[in-house]
């Protein structure tokens, strides 16, 4: 039985036996000589895409930097995970390049001559996703005209990615985790399994270990994807990648646009490293990419950076990454203002606060809500009736 042939889309980028090697190695002395790449077995600080021009309406980033003492630990890290067959989990926030870092692992495995696939989990219909992973037969459902192969099957002997792994549904993630476990997938409308030798990478920007106390996600699934796991670091959080991510950026839109040589000044350099960056390195392309459109004699000057004040709309993510105050210090601020109030029974309110709080955040869930709080789940309940929150019936 003859299997469609399986395209890529948008959100889905497949790279077979025949392809060239994902990532370009230069050192930052190379970058201007433009010289052949450095061998991988060579120290590299560099990784890119080797046509990142190609890319030029891609959200995906093109480019890590590993300068900063920060980002050279995860290189290290990433070396010695890579050679591996471990599931890998990918952590980090939207821009942080998690997709280049999966193809780094898989680069640096014996996998590296066999296919990578990259699916994005959340552009899928939560109807299609079953059939996207794992494939169909002929007539397995109303407009199934012929047999697709999986994702599965399609990076067979290679490594699949699945970015943004957390917004699979928990019909799927309960498929998923069979996968894993049985190394073999079953086509829909098919009853008899396919073995399959795949190398899983997975990544999401949100913290798994909170979507399973929140009941969204499996705990079983998150323990197998986690054998082995990479955190990967905001671009806040590693200043000295800035200025050489930077220089990278004008190089390439410098060639794309035909213009000469560019330069920063020292005023924008320090712009650049007193930015917050919430849109990580993705971000740092985009502002080094206006700014060559709009600067004036091959220089870029500090007014030519527009620079995004989202962050000052997104508290709670400033809270759980340690920029700026953290969230002990604005429960410090919140509890004396409390105390100046002079609030009567300021204990009890707190504790009031602190248990609706946990219980909306675990949807409702007392069980989930002792765990959270590491309390009893008595304790919970008793002081859910006293709210009137349950039933003392339930």
């Amino acid at each position: 039985m003859g299997a469609e042939q399986v395209l890529p889309n948008p959100d889905v980028l497949f790279m077979n036996n025949s392809a060239k090697h994902f990532f370009d190695y230069q050192p930052e002395q190379m970058l201007e000589q433009k010289t052949e790449p450095a061998r991988i077995e060579k120290q590299a600080n560099l990784l890119s895409l080797p046509n990142p021009h190609e890319l030029t309406t891609s959200i995906r980033g093109t480019a890590q930097v590993f300068e900063d003492p920060v980002s050279l630990a995860l290189l290290n890290r990433i070396k010695l995970i890579a050679p591996s067959d471990a599931n890998v989990l990918v952590i980090g926030e939207t821009g942080t390049g998690k997709e280049l870092i999966a193809r780094y692992v898989h680069e640096l495995s014996h996998r590296k001559d066999k296919p990578f696939v990259a699916v994005n989990c959340g552009a899928f219909s939560e109807s299609l996703v079953e059939s996207e992973l794992f494939g169909h037969e002929k007539g397995a459902f109303t407009g199934a005209f012929s047999t697709k192969v999986g994702w599965f099957e399609a990076a067979n002997t290679g490594t699949l990615f699945l970015d943004e792994i957390g917004d699979l549904p928990l019909s799927i993630q309960v498929k998923l985790l069979r996968v894993l476990q049985e190394r073999e997938v079953v086509r829909l409308g098919a009853r008899k399994p396919i073995a399959i030798d795949v190398r899983l990478v997975a990544a999401t920007n949100v913290r798994l270990e909170e979507a399973v106390l929140a009941g969204h996600f499996r705990e079983d699934l998150f323990y197998r994807l986690r054998v082995a796991h990479l955190e990967l670091p905001n671009l806040r959080n590693r200043p000295g990648d800035i200025l050489p991510l930077a220089y990278f950026f004008i190089s390439e839109y410098r060639r794309r646009l035909g213009y000469s040589e560019i330069t920063l000044d020292e005023e924008a350099k320090k712009k650049l490293l007193k930015h917050s960056w919430p849109g990580n390195i993705r971000e740092l392309e985009n502002v080094i990419h206006h700014a060559l459109l709009i600067c004036k004699n091959n220089l870029v000057r500090s007014e030519d950076l527009q620079l995004s004040s989202i962050q000052l709309q997104k508290p709670r993510e400033d809270y759980a990454t340690g920029n700026g105050l953290g969230v002990d210090d604005h429960l410090n601020d919140a509890l004396y203002h409390m105390f100046e109030d002079g609030r009567e029974d300021l204990y009890g309110h707190l504790e009031e606060t602190i248990i609706k709080a946990a219980y909306n955040y675990c949807h409702n869930n007392a069980a989930q809500t002792a765990k959270l709080l590491g309390v009893s789940r008595n304790i919970v309940r008793a002081r859910l009736i006293k709210l009137g929150m349950i039933s003392a019936l339930r």
